[in-house]
């Protein structure tokens, strides 16, 4: 009994324990810890996002390309609204009764309690009168939001635009996003939205259960506040920016200027262009339904989308590689008859022009086709004719290396790769062992199938003027106040060959600007070194093509021009890239021996005719997505666009350039 008894009070105590430290939690969490109010009045407390301002992006000498503005949205609360005038109301907003009725109900289908948008990016002028009155139509209200302005209208396709999110693109945040927000859709805006987005606010508000407001939660001792979004400096230059965009207006095709020492990209155009301030406020949707439908396509970013034969521009490859590899010397010559023979193929030399014997520096000053065809084959045929198809990849593993074939990783959504055939791919056209470096000779001069974006060509003088390497191409050379730069673009891409291969290439550049095809195009008191050329087109007139670097010593700039249907790239690439240059380096253009100006290629108009423009651009529906990120309505309407990206080929078939290829490049000497 006495062991029962003790027991008894071992028990007592535990259970007096267990009550003493309920009773001490629940006077912590209802006295002390008011947190889980928060969760027990959750059917009466409602929180508010507040949305950050982006962040600005900035020229590299810190001008403003790009900043906030603020706009205004109308709100509504279905279950507060009253009966008034809704004539009136739809005066003020200028809508009309049934779309007022549509947005209404949507509003009570999202929620009768919950705040929605009625009526979008009002900007402050068109908001001042509504400002005025909206107290007049209780259960509206109005919500600012930041959205962005462009002071110089200039480097649309570099910069981008903002939309709506999207279902997706909610789900795949994590839940960041919610349905009214806005995230980058092209450009850089999309490739740096984390970093441009800022960070969310939230405020959370009391409410009773007749819906009234009540203030804010505990003092606001639970919101945060917004963190703005980080500043961007590009390494776009809005000095050429603007003028390339000018020199191209009324022009079809891109120029792309890169600072060899860098990679930092100095000029971005594609044209033709669009003013992007079309992509901002109450009428982004129909604007950007009106630019879908141009058939010139501004939308379509042709220094990373669009892809040429690289015709002249490519020829060096081939005779750096052979260098490299011991299959030539600066002083290896090659008599040229005006034509150049291959297994039983007698191919012309531009416009049959014998050269007579040339070496390496003079096939590159005046062009020789033959000169590089006899270094193609020499390349391919070094092993025997039964080993083509590796010896044919050793090749193509080679060139790759100059960043042909593959993508360059730019810091730009939607970059193209071009296309570097392999060997696979002529086993399937001819079978296996049925074919011959002579079956692929114009690859030796930069035709055929192989295809580079005007960025790659870029590229490529980049690689010549470094001597052997070249940094990752870039657009953003500084994120937030630390001008922070991401470590891959400080890192050089060697191409395998030594630097001292360069110079007779080199040589030949010089002399293609100092007394050759673009002589017209010389800067006086700057030695610029180029190569031009002339893209045969099946549409129309031929492209013109220049890609240069300039000066010879300690170079600053590399740039590819290209305009379409405009004929030799003397005529129209050359000069436009010597006026970007010559810009550049000293901020001024000089009067040019030639007579050529500015202002002459400014006003001229070289857009392809229509007629013959259209048949080359296949026919394809707009995703339904991207029409609803530009804010067109797709619920009741059909919208296709002339597409120029290009579509699946079939197994064998031969790939196709985007826009306006050319079916062949002659090049001009």
């Amino acid at each position: 009994m006495n062991k029962f008894f003790g027991r008894r009070y071992i028990i007592s105590g535990i259970f007096i324990v267990l009550i003493l430290t309920l009773l001490g939690r629940l006077f912590y969490l209802q006295i002390i810890d008011d947190r889980y109010l928060l969760y027990a009045q959750g059917n009466v407390l409602r929180r508010i996002y507040v949305n950050p301002a982006r962040g600005p992006i900035l020229d590299r000498n810190g001008k403003i390309l790009v900043q906030n503005q603020a706009f205004y949205d109308i709100m509504v609360t279905p279950s507060q609204v009253k009966p008034f005038d809704t004539a009136e109301f739809c005066k003020l907003l200028d809508i009309d009764t049934a779309e007022f009725n549509k947005r209404f109900a949507k509003a009570v289908k999202y929620s009768r309690n919950q705040q929605s948008v009625f009526d979008k990016q009002l900007t402050p002028e068109d908001f001042a009168a509504v400002q005025e009155r909206l107290s007049e139509f209780p259960g509206f209200n109005f919500s600012p939001r930041y959205l962005r302005t462009y002071p110089d209208s200039t480097a649309a396709q570099f910069l981008g635009f903002i939309g709506e999110v999207h279902d997706n693109d909610i789900k795949k945040s994590g839940g960041y996003y919610h349905p009214g927000d806005f995230i980058g859709v092209t450009g850089v805006e999309r490739s740096y939205e984390k970093v441009l987005r800022g960070k969310r606010g939230v405020q959370n508000l009391m409410y009773d259960s007749h819906n009234r407001a009540k203030g804010i939660y505990a003092g606001g001792a639970y919101d945060t506040a917004a963190v703005a979004g980080e500043r961007l400096t590009s390494s776009l230059d809005i000095r050429i920016q603007k003028l390339g965009e000018q020199l191209m207006e009324n022009k079809v095709g891109s120029i792309v200027a890169i600072e060899p020492s860098t990679g930092e990209i100095l000029c971005y155009v594609s044209s033709p262009t669009y003013d992007p301030n079309l992509m901002v406020g109450h009428d982004r949707g129909n604007n950007a339904a009106e630019l879908y439908k141009d058939p010139y396509k501004p939308f379509f970013i042709r220094p990373i989308q669009a892809a040429y034969p690289p015709g002249s521009s490519f020829k060096p490859i081939d005779a750096l590689i052979a260098e490299q590899e011991g299959l030539i010397t600066p002083q290896t010559t090659y008599f040229c008859p005006g034509y150049y023979v291959s297994g039983n193929r007698h191919i012309k030399c531009y416009h049959s022009e014998a050269h007579g014997t040339v070496n390496l520096a003079r096939a590159v000053a005046e062009s020789c086709n033959g000169y590089f065809f006899m270094v193609f084959e020499k390349l391919v045929n070094r092993y025997g004719w039964k080993n083509t198809d590796s010896t044919f990849n050793i090749w193509r593993n080679n060139v790759s290396k100059f960043g042909l074939g593959g993508r360059l990783d730019l810091d730009m959504p939607s970059e193209a790769r071009g296309n570097l055939p392999k060997a696979s791919y002529y086993d399937k056209i001819y079978r296996k062992g049925g074919w011959r470096s002579s079956t692929v000779i114009s690859l030796g001069i930069g035709q055929g199938e192989l295809l580079a974006t005007p960025l790659q060509l870029a590229n490529i003088e980049c690689t010549i003027a470094n001597h052997g390497f070249y940094y990752r191409p870039h657009l953003i050379k500084g994120i937030g106040d630390k001008n922070i730069i991401k470590a891959e673009y400080t890192q050089k891409n060697y191409v395998g060959i030594d630097s001292q291969y360069f110079e007779p290439v080199i040589d030949g550049m010089q002399a293609v600007v100092e007394n050759g095809t673009a002589a017209a195009s010389k800067i006086p008191g700057i030695v610029m070194c180029g190569k031009t050329g002339t893209a045969d087109n099946s549409h129309g007139e031929a492209h013109s093509v220049f890609v240069a670097f300039a000066p010879r010593d300690n170079p600053k700039i590399a740039i590819a021009v290209i305009v379409e249907n405009s004929g030799q790239g003397a005529s129209w690439a050359a000069p436009i890239a010597s006026f970007i240059v010559e810009k550049y380096l000293r901020d001024s253009i000089s009067t040019r021996p030639s007579g050529l100006t500015p202002q002459y290629f400014m006003d001229a108009n070289r857009l392809p005719d229509l007629s013959t423009y259209e048949q080359k651009l296949k026919s394809k529906p707009v995703p339904k997505d991207t029409l609803n990120k530009l804010g067109i309505d797709t619920s009741d309407r059909k919208r296709t666009i002339k597409d120029t990206l290009p579509g699946k080929e079939k197994k064998g078939s031969r790939p196709h350039a985007v826009a306006a290829l050319p079916k062949k490049e002659e090049d001009e000497h």
